[in-house]
């Protein structure tokens, strides 16, 4: 954490519950995914130019949000363990945390010159105690900045959600706040992500994710957060640099083979001579039988792209880029169920789920939040709208910036590549590395020469 005294100070709490009762207790079991994230932590802030709620009197705010947990039983219940030694939410509408702060600089000033550790003072960062059944595992904090804008972030256990789930969840605040009906009603069965026959040639992919779990990390070492934006024109412009070597490439493969290669050549050579990269994609579509956008919990697949030799840091970036469409292409829903029941052959005693590890890590790790477009018809025309800048509190008055970012990432480091406000090819890349490797990839010339805006990246 920085030295810096924070510009951001709590000055109240409260709790916030259903504005209507769910009825009798009940016990709401977790997937073995969910209990393979036990680790993380998610943390999300939603940056808006004007306050959505009008003013920060009580009632507006414990309204709207009391009425979304109201069908969101998990998100206000709280953690116990089964008979089993099993996690589950106890639902019996606890409630949710609510903190409000005040920011001492105005909104454009914190974009610019915050970094991302400070960022993190905008949402709570508190580990799960060992005793959770007193403790609120959703969290919300309303900064405000100096001049009207404000900033809500949104904490959560990793456990209980996905990227995709946090978004819907506060996506579903702002419909109820418009008194609109919610567009993705949340699906809660974690049973739908049970294991699965799969063939013998898939079984081996378990043991990609028994690495992880058996994987030593290094000491701790400081790590920092900055943020790239990309306009649309510059990504088009791209995409078709790389043509040649792969016609059909997302942005999202670009990207994430542009800041692979990039890290790479500032991490230097390796003893084992092995570059690796972690791709993170949402497997709800994935399935044959899709799960909706709306299945609350986890629904990830990690999937591994390793390279030999010096390869990866000296081509060219259209065979990189080629590298990971080909990887993410070849990503089926056999290699999902194959790593489901590797984590069900886990499990001990009475059924009891083994203990959580990092998932993200120890090699570099790219999430992929494309499935979070999506398309919408606008004066006749089809265009791919994000669902997360759809989170509007007053219609007319869309986030101007988003920030995901995964509590407790060690190894080499985190990329997370998101929607921009800007919409269509626009991307925003959020990249956590140890600290001196982050202020060398900050200057990498390869990256500038695509004129990124860069935020929270401490530039006072």
């Amino acid at each position: 954490m920085s030295s810096k005294k924070s510009r951001v100070s709590v000055h109240s709490k409260l709790t916030v519950v259903p504005s209507k009762p769910s009825g009798s207790v009940k016990f709401n079991p977790f997937s073995s995914l969910d209990h393979a994230m036990g680790l993380h932590s998610l943390h999300m802030v939603f940056y808006y130019k004007k306050n959505p709620f009008g003013s920060f009197e009580l009632d507006p705010l414990r309204e709207s949000l009391s009425g979304v947990i109201s069908m969101y039983p998990k998100v206000t219940g709280r953690l116990t363990r089964l008979e089993n030694g099993n996690w589950a939410v106890k639902c019996h509408d606890a409630g949710v945390r609510v903190m409000r702060a005040k920011v001492s600089a105005t909104l454009d000033e914190w974009l610019r010159s915050a970094d991302g550790s400070e960022e993190r003072d905008l949402t709570v960062w508190e580990d799960m105690p060992q005793e959770p059944n007193t403790w609120s595992p959703f969290r919300v904090q309303i900064n405000d900045f100096e001049g009207g804008g404000v900033a809500i972030g949104l904490s959560c256990s990793h456990m209980l959600a996905d990227l995709t789930s946090a978004t819907l969840l506060f996506k579903s605040w702002a419909e109820v706040s418009r008194r609109e009906p919610i567009e993705h009603p949340p699906f809660f069965n974690s049973s739908a992500l049970h294991g699965q026959l799969v063939p013998n040639k898939h079984i081996q992919l378990g043991k990609y994710y028994a690495t992880k779990s058996e994987e030593q990390f290094q000491a701790s070492v400081k790590m920092a957060t900055a943020t790239f934006k990309f306009s649309n024109s510059v990504i088009k412009q791209c995409l078709y640099e790389v043509n040649e070597n792969c016609p059909n490439a997302t942005p999202f493969e670009l990207l994430a083979g542009l800041f692979w290669s990039r890290i790479t050549r500032l991490k230097g050579p390796k003893s084992y001579n092995t570059h690796s990269l972690s791709i993170c994609i949402d497997s709800r579509k994935l399935l044959q039988d899709p799960l909706p956008i709306g299945y609350f919990g986890n629904a990830l697949h990690f999937s591994q792209l390793s390279l030999k030799g010096e390869e990866i840091g000296h081509c060219e970036l259209g065979h990189v880029v080629e590298l990971v469409h080909n990887r993410v292409l070849g990503i089926k829903e056999e290699e999902f169920w194959a790593v489901m029941n590797w984590f069900e052959a886990q499990k001990g005693e009475g059924g009891k789920f083994a203990p959580p590890f990092r998932m993200y890590g120890p090699e570099l790790t790219c999430i992929s939040l494309e499935h979070m477009l999506v398309p919408s018809q606008v004066a006749g025309s089809t265009n791919m709208t994000s669902l997360i800048y759809a989170a509007t509190f007053d219609k007319d008055e869309k986030p101007v910036h988003v920030s995901g970012h995964v509590g407790n990432v060690e190894g080499e480091g985190l990329i997370v590549v998101m929607p921009s406000m800007e919409e269509g090819l626009a991307r925003t890349v959020l990249v956590t590395l140890p600290e001196k490797e982050l202020a060398e990839l900050c200057e990498d010339q390869a990256i500038l020469r695509l004129g990124p805006t860069m935020l929270l990246s401490g530039k006072r």
